[in-house]
């Protein structure tokens, strides 16, 4: 009941995170489509009481005209809304299911004995102390560099989070690795609304109320930190759904492929920046398809060498490394039901789900999950021979 009563946690954790997370990230691409497609004013008393820009809109049957002052309006509005809980939703439920999901089962989410040998407490610490010291470095960044140099921050952005990739995949597993990262970014992105944005807003409306000239700084600062979150944006969804596809974390160079890809996720994020903007740059969707298709080949799985087997050696394998989780009554702890309803304890089942083993414990060799049960590379191989004469049941 204990593994039933978890699954049930994580899938109401796992939907409040979606649903905060569209939520947030709606809001995100929202307002910076909003900045980069302002124009002048065109009325002459709008540009005198201090609007910087204007929008027209036509949604839902409806016309909207959107300001923006260049600071802040002479006097504060009745109603002032704030975009702040959907990015607070969106942390806590992400981190909630980083506890429930990956920390409460370190040994099978986070750990892989065949790249380092460390205690669930370590892998533990190690995550969130790079929660912590993401956000302190990028932080830190950001004030000594200003406003004015932001090729600098992205360069440094981008090789920190290359060292940490590469660092981590000394530690976790391929998996954790690309969710610890996504979780230093979101973290990032939350912090930055909590800390900078949301603290710069209540500056200028304090500014207000005591009827003094609000000091812009603090609205430049907020839409730095709020264009690196739209920048984040695309890299972090795809960290979130690249649990799904082992020949992403499978892969020898999981890091290296992880950074190549975050990279295309902002580089199309920069293509819509600039489509808001009146420009529209097609070299960068083309580049970035071409580039794709590119790491697609790259990645490709390498035929494993095959070796002698008979049905007895592969169902031994098996029922030892396999069906611990993949069984009808699991017997490995934090399993209620056998993942993705993929069950390998019969002859039939196994037979029957050759093309999974085949893509699982073979091509990419993410499975057995952080390789809990020990499957050897020559037990590998000895799939990888029934396999290759068209998985046989004999």
């Amino acid at each position: 009941m204990e593994a039933y009563a978890f699954d049930w946690v994580q899938l109401v954790i796992r939907w409040v995170h979606l649903i905060t997370g569209i939520a947030w990230i709606g809001a995100s691409f929202y307002f910076v489509f909003l900045d980069n497609s302002l124009t002048p004013p065109a009325r002459k008393e709008d540009a005198d009481e201090g609007i910087g820009g204007e929008l027209w809109a036509i949604h839902g049957g409806g016309f909207y005209h959107a300001m923006k002052y260049r600071v802040a309006p002479p006097a504060l509005p009745e109603t002032l809304h704030w975009f702040k809980w959907e990015a607070y939703w969106t942390w806590m439920s992400g981190f909630a299911l980083l506890v429930v999901m990956y920390y409460a089962h370190a040994d099978l989410y986070m750990i892989d004995r065949s790249v380092a040998d460390v205690a669930p407490w370590q892998a533990i610490a190690i995550s969130v102390a790079l929660l912590v010291a993401g956000w302190v470095f990028y932080d830190q960044l950001c004030k000594r560099a200003g406003l004015d140099r932001e090729r600098v921050v992205a360069v440094a952005i981008i090789a920190f989070f290359a060292l940490v990739a590469w660092g981590l995949s000394q530690v976790f597993s391929g998996r954790a690795m690309f969710i610890q990262v996504g979780a230093m970014m979101g973290t990032i992105m939350a912090w930055n609304v909590f800390f900078v944005i949301i603290p710069g807003q209540r500056k200028l409306v304090e500014a207000k109320a005591l009827n003094v000239a609000p000091d812009p700084v603090y609205g430049l600062r907020g839409k730095q930190r709020s264009v690196h979150n739209n920048y984040f944006t695309l890299p972090v969804l795809f960290i979130m759904i690249s649990n799904h596809y082992p020949m992403t974390f499978g892969y020898r160079h999981a890091w290296l492929l992880l950074i190549a890809i975050l990279l295309l996720a902002a580089y199309v994020r920069h293509f819509f920046n600039l489509r808001h903007r009146g420009r529209t740059v097609w070299a960068i969707p083309i580049t970035a398809a071409i580039a794709t298709f590119v790491i697609a080949i790259a990645i490709a799985p390498e035929k494993p060498k095959a070796a002698a087997y008979t049905f007895a050696d592969v169902q031994k394998i098996v029922a030892q490394r396999c069906a611990p989780c993949h069984a009808a009554k699991p017997t490995q702890a934090g399993f209620n039901d056998p993942p993705k309803g993929v069950v390998l304890d019969t002859p039939e089942a196994i037979v029957t789900n050759a093309q999974k083993i085949n893509e699982q414990a073979v091509l990419t060799q993410a499975m057995p999950i952080g390789n809990l049960t020990g499957m050897t590379d020559a037990e590998r191989a000895v799939l990888a021979g029934w396999l290759a004469a068209g998985a046989p049941a004999r």
